[in-house]
């Protein structure tokens, strides 16, 4: 590897973790209804506010031992994670599309699908204000890919989504109105046949999380679980691999 090439990873893996932090700011503060810019970050165990050079992405961490530098807490793990997540997802970007608009949009796709993640695992639900994100992101998507044109995209909004609502109303609580939300902004970014497969592939990893944690008995047949993480992973993956996905699975049938 070049030392150019070392740079460019380095700065790259940096501005991923710094992007990961501010997402870590918002996994925290969106489901308690704080701002996300104007409170000044705190140690949640001795609320002593946090000065700006403990609060350098990845490394602050390390330095600190992963305690606050007043009260020696213990700090949660899961915002170091996130953080190294951004930076390596970055670098994933970078290889994927190399020197385009697609390595920066895409980054940005896969941090908002992180913090839709996050925050319905925890809280059952998914802000409207994710949502909205991803739908902008969609929009510069069609900017930059206009070879996915118009029409196939709003199709694309309700090949899922209209689907699921019609579901909800048959069968009330079938999907909560997130999920639905959240593919509709997905079918305008990827179009009904890439929107189609996100579902499928998130249906797919749902199904085999519920069947192991039904044989576990750690959940009922009446129980839910949060289904946005597992959507999310279909979206991102579709983003990425979905035509190569589906010319794969053509392929097998000749057509």
């Amino acid at each position: 590897m070049s030392g150019a090439l070392v740079i460019i990873s380095v700065y790259l893996f940096l501005v991923g973790s710094c992007v990961a932090s501010f997402i870590n700011v918002v996994i925290d503060r969106v489901p308690q209804g704080k701002s996300i810019v104007s409170d000044r970050s705190h140690c949640d165990a001795c609320q002593h506010p946090i000065k700006a050079y403990d609060l350098i992405p990845v490394i602050s961490y390390i330095l600190l031992r992963g305690k606050c530098r007043y009260c020696k807490q213990k700090i949660g793990l899961q915002s170091f994670i996130i953080e190294c997540l951004g930076g390596l997802m970055m670098l994933f970007c970078f290889y994927r599309f190399g020197v385009s608009w697609m390595t920066p949009l895409s980054f940005l796709i896969f941090m908002i699908l992180l913090a839709v993640t996050m925050i319905d695992f925890d809280t059952m639900t998914i802000p409207n204000g994710l949502v909205i994100s991803l739908f902008v992101l969609a929009v510069l998507h069609y900017f930059i890919w206009p070879e996915l044109d118009l029409l196939t995209r709003v199709i694309g909004m309700v090949s899922v989504s209209g689907i699921m609502l019609a579901m909800t109303l048959m069968i009330p609580d079938s999907f909560g109105g997130g999920d639905i939300k959240l593919m509709a902004a997905s079918g305008f970014l990827l179009g009904w046949a890439n929107n189609l497969l996100a579902a499928f592939i998130g249906i797919l990893i749902a199904g085999v999380y519920a069947i192991y944690l039904l044989m576990t008995k750690k959940n009922s047949r009446k129980d839910h679980i949060a289904f946005g993480p597992y959507l999310s992973v279909g979206i991102f993956m579709a983003l990425l691999y979905g035509n190569d996905i589906i010319r794969l699975y053509l392929s097998l049938f000749h057509l």
